[in-house]
């Protein structure tokens, strides 16, 4: 029932924050606009403020991810660009809303929530560009999207070019820091591969 609420709510939220920020306010006014309960409302943002901008980008990601599903026989440039833009572009009908939520997120009580938000929203996309490594790249190609994804959003923010035309050159170029990452991985993988088994020293 939570999550059906928390929905509900998030959705009468995001034209509320524009006006009241990410605050209790706006929680309040879309609980008596959805006809939730204040104790329903409580269980579906425990931690008020802090939970509706959770939400927010929980939310972002699961559209991100759902309108990548389809996606095949790309190069995995193409597949991680196209998860960075869908996941910013999902954020278009609520440009103000996502504003002030950053701001939100960006003063320094918040920022260890908003740092989580961040790695949960790239590790969402790379998983949907179908990216399933587990080993020491995991971090270090998760952090690098971080900063790509982190400068495109804040890019974004200010872009008022048509279709927001200049957000995506400017990811296009930076998308090659993602890129030359995966070129140096495979680089040393093939190196590596070519050098003899120290156990053989021993043998």
């Amino acid at each position: 029932m939570s999550d059906a609420i928390r929905d509900r709510m998030l959705a009468q939220a995001l034209l509320e924050i524009p006006l009241t920020g990410v605050s209790d306010a706006s929680l309040a006014v879309a609980a008596e606009k959805t006809r939730v309960s204040k104790r329903e409302a409580a269980d579906a943002f425990p931690l008020g403020p802090a939970s509706l901008a959770e939400a927010f980008s929980h939310w972002a990601d699961r559209c991100m991810t759902e309108s990548l599903a389809a996606q095949s026989g790309q190069r995995m440039r193409e597949r991680i660009t196209a998860a960075v833009r869908t996941r910013i572009a999902v954020l278009g009908p609520h440009k103000e809303a996502a504003r002030r939520t950053a701001a939100f997120l960006g003063q320094p009580q918040h920022a260890a929530l908003g740092a989580r938000l961040v790695m949960d929203s790239v590790d969402a996309m790379w998983r949907a560009a179908g990216d399933r490594s587990s080993d020491f790249s995991y971090y270090t190609k998760r952090a690098t999207l971080g900063a790509v994804y982190g400068a495109t959003f804040a890019y974004w923010l200010s872009d008022s070019s048509e279709d927001h035309a200049a957000t995506w050159a400017f990811l296009d170029k930076r998308i090659d820091n993602v890129m030359q990452f995966e070129k140096f991985k495979g680089a040393a993988k093939a190196a590596m591969s070519k050098l003899p088994d120290p156990l053989t020293f021993f043998s």
